[in-house]
């Protein structure tokens, strides 16, 4: 978090990208996706406004304590959700890694962003290899998958993820419903937190 400005800068570009995509697909059709994309475009735009660099822009002391509080009720949501999804498990610790962020930010000294300010390594640590997992998992399911294994000439074909019609995929799906674009919205922001904890 706040480090040197380029990166910072490429950071808070891709989070509010992820962010802005996640609010069109709260235009979906389908309840749950509603809820989850709302969920991870606040995880987006907060996480953007968190990477802008210190060289720019350095927040009040109190902006820590609200993001501590509103990516808790974000939390204790997730944890409410997750009664009828383990995906909602993800959501919770991403807003878990938020507040564990924002309580370091506020107890670093005179605003020492990035290298001055330090977490606890163990809780540091847990949370880096949670999130360089989930990238890597994420990454092999967004993986195409072109045939079936031993397939030859004559075998058929398993479809793309999202696919269209006739790929065996939704005709009428829209570009906001495609799991694997929303796949690839949490991958986006899972390697941002990495970026983030990095520094801690």
């Amino acid at each position: 978090m706040h480090g040197s400005a380029s990166p910072g800068w490429l950071l808070v570009a891709l989070c509010a990208a992820t962010g802005a995509y996640c609010l069109l697909r709260m235009r979906s059709s389908v309840e749950e996706q509603r809820r989850a994309a709302g969920g991870e475009a606040l995880m987006g735009f907060g996480m953007a406004a968190m990477a802008v660099p210190a060289a720019v822009f350095t927040p009040p002391t109190w902006v820590w304590p609200a993001y501590a509080a509103v990516f808790g009720a974000a939390g204790l949501r997730a944890l409410w959700a997750a009664r009828s999804g383990r995906h909602h498990l993800h959501h919770l610790v991403g807003a878990a890694a938020m507040v564990y962020m924002a309580v370091v930010m506020a107890g670093s000294p005179a605003h020492a962003h990035g290298h001055g300010a330090s977490g606890t390594p163990l809780l540091t640590g847990m949370l880096l290899l949670y999130f360089a997992g989930y990238v890597l998992l994420t990454g092999v399911r967004l993986i195409p998958v072109v045939t079936v294994a031993g397939g030859g000439p004559g075998a058929p074909s398993v479809p793309a993820p999202g696919g269209g019609a006739g790929a065996g995929g939704r005709a009428g799906a829209g570009w906001g419903d495609r799991p694997e674009l929303a796949r690839a919205c949490r991958l986006s922001m899972a390697i941002g937190m990495l970026a983030m904890l990095l520094p801690l």
